[in-house]
């Protein structure tokens, strides 16, 4: 836990009962604790400050969707987001992933589960950290230690989850890695998640890369890798 410890989280739920019980077991662990109970009070703090959002899907007026909608869209923030929420069909957790969720935790749950995901999830953000190093192909470069990703002279908004993928793909060019291993690596197989949420992130990703899209490879029975383009 030592590694996590003091980690700033916001809580982010309606239901007043469940915001003060999350605060007070997440303060017993050594985490800095904001709780808001809507989701306009939330985006009214500053966010980037935080190292974790648990956000509450169905609120009133603006839904937990659409607030990380917000977060990753409109104000370019690469915060991690867990979900909260007793919607949790397969449908339900592929949009909140789509949305640029780092984890999605079915209602009920136990406080002991909670805190697994939540390190789980801060030290995957801890372990980019470790590599201060600059990956590159042509003039596509991407910084892993302040997380930025350039075209030339242009910034690249990526989802925390299209970043983890393209450093993954970046840092062993030419390697194929299978479904499974991707959500191996970027989700820990700690969450509920299918192949399918692989290839949509892998799909937008390439979309927002614009010319470097083609240099992700995908192949049947294999998976996906980079290639710089003059392979492709």
């Amino acid at each position: 836990m030592s590694d996590t410890k003091g980690a700033k989280i916001l809580v982010v739920d309606d239901e007043r009962d469940l915001g003060e019980i999350l605060e007070f077991n997440l303060s017993s662990e050594g985490f800095e604790v904001e709780t808001a109970y809507s989701a306009e009070a939330a985006l009214k703090k500053p966010l980037g400050n935080f190292d974790l959002v648990l956000l509450d899907v169905m609120m009133a007026s603006t839904s937990g969707y659409r607030m990380a909608s917000i977060m990753r869209k409109e104000l370019n923030l690469n915060v991690p987001i867990i979900f909260l929420t007793a919607k949790n069909t397969e449908n339900d957790i592929l949009t909140g992933f789509n949305v640029g969720a780092d984890d999605y935790i079915p209602k009920p749950f136990s406080i002991k589960e909670l805190l697994a995901r939540v390190r789980a999830v801060l030290k995957r953000g801890k372990v980019l950290t470790v590599h201060n190093d600059v990956l590159s192909s042509d003039d596509l470069v991407v910084n892993t230690a302040d997380k930025t990703v350039y075209i030339g002279d242009k910034p690249v908004i990526l989802t925390r989850k299209e970043f983890e993928i393209l450093v993954l793909l970046l840092r062993q060019k030419g390697h194929y890695f299978s479904r499974d291993e991707i959500l191996d690596r970027i989700w820990s197989g700690d969450v509920i998640v299918t192949e399918r949420n692989v290839d949509v992130n892998i799909a937008r990703l390439r979309k927002k890369i614009a010319g470097y899209g083609k240099c992700i490879e995908g192949r049947s029975g294999y998976g996906y890798c980079f290639r710089d383009r003059e392979s492709v």
